[in-house]
């Protein structure tokens, strides 16, 4: 590749975002000179409703953590949480830009200290309810019958007051507890946002609802998936049993949350930066020039 370097443009991501910092140009200037522009060559964006992307000609990357599909009448290189067999896409899970894989390493040292720490039940963060998230709402209510789950979000909340924002204040929140309720919004192959991380990170025993195939990212044996069982009774019935059952505790929570404790495929930069490298050098016409053509003719 040239030495000149790349200008790179970031657009339509959340609020939050930083375009000077963020795991994008952390991983690419391993490899590639980058120089973030107003005149790029290339625009990673996301799925804001505002589509500012739609101001660029040149080729564009769109990346989104939801559980969006691409579009490639208006993007032409697309990472997303889905599963496709599309040389333009990059499977990249929203998980992965939420920290290091090595933070969900397990250490054998780390046991028993981790076990001694449980010293609380059950935590549930959501910050808004609505028609997506009634399904953890309806097993938070369900759930707080046999004990009080405590709720450290904006909504639902019964602890006195909503937890600080920021992924270190739910981390910080999170440690005590024995188990963390962490559903998604639906359940779709693939899509595993941040919620499962926060909670491994944590060293809780995630509660999870959401990718069906999420057991072949992480190990099975160190969460409870509500896929592996044949209704919400016999699940409750599960947490009841490992909540009054030490033994049974410590064998969850001594679980690597990878495969044989290596990361598992998509925390490998190197898939990232060589999708990249193909974008940055195979020639196309870009949709943005021909969505000009055609709306000039």
């Amino acid at each position: 590749m040239s030495n000149c370097a790349i200008r790179l443009a970031f657009s339509d991501f959340w609020k939050e975002f930083d375009h000077q910092d963020n795991f994008f140009l952390r991983v690419l200037r391993k490899r590639f000179k980058i120089e973030v522009s107003s005149s790029p060559d290339f625009v990673i964006h996301g799925d804001a409703h505002e589509r500012r992307y739609r101001q660029f000609s040149c080729p564009r990357v769109f990346f989104t953590g939801e559980n969006t599909a691409p579009d490639f009448r208006e993007s032409d290189f697309a990472l997303t949480s889905h599963y496709r067999d599309d040389p333009r896409h990059l499977r990249l899970p929203l998980y992965v830009l939420w920290g290091n894989a090595e933070d969900l390493l397990k250490d054998p040292a780390e046991e028993r200290c981790v076990t001694a720490q449980k010293t609380k039940f059950c935590a549930f963060v959501v910050g808004h309810i609505h028609k997506r998230t009634r399904k953890r709402v309806q097993f938070f209510q369900q759930l707080s019958q046999y004990r009080l789950v405590d709720s450290g979000g904006r909504s639902l909340n019964n602890i006195g007051g909503p937890i600080p924002p920021g992924p270190e204040a739910k981390r910080v929140f999170l440690q005590p507890y024995k188990f963390n309720l962490c559903f998604e919004n639906r359940s779709q192959p693939g899509y595993t946002t941040e919620k499962l991380f926060e909670a491994m990170r944590a060293r809780c025993i995630p509660i999870y609802w959401g990718s069906p195939r999420v057991h072949t990212e992480f190990n099975p044996k160190s969460f409870l998936n509500y896929h592996d069982f044949p209704d919400e009774k016999a699940l409750i019935d599960r947490i009841v049993q490992i909540d009054r059952d030490e033994d049974l505790c410590f064998e969850y929570l001594r679980q690597p949350f990878f495969h044989d404790n290596k990361p598992n495929e998509f925390f490998n930069e190197e898939r990232l930066l060589s999708f990249f490298e193909k974008i940055f050098t195979t020639p196309i016409r870009p949709v943005g020039l021909r969505r000009k053509f055609f709306m000039m003719g």
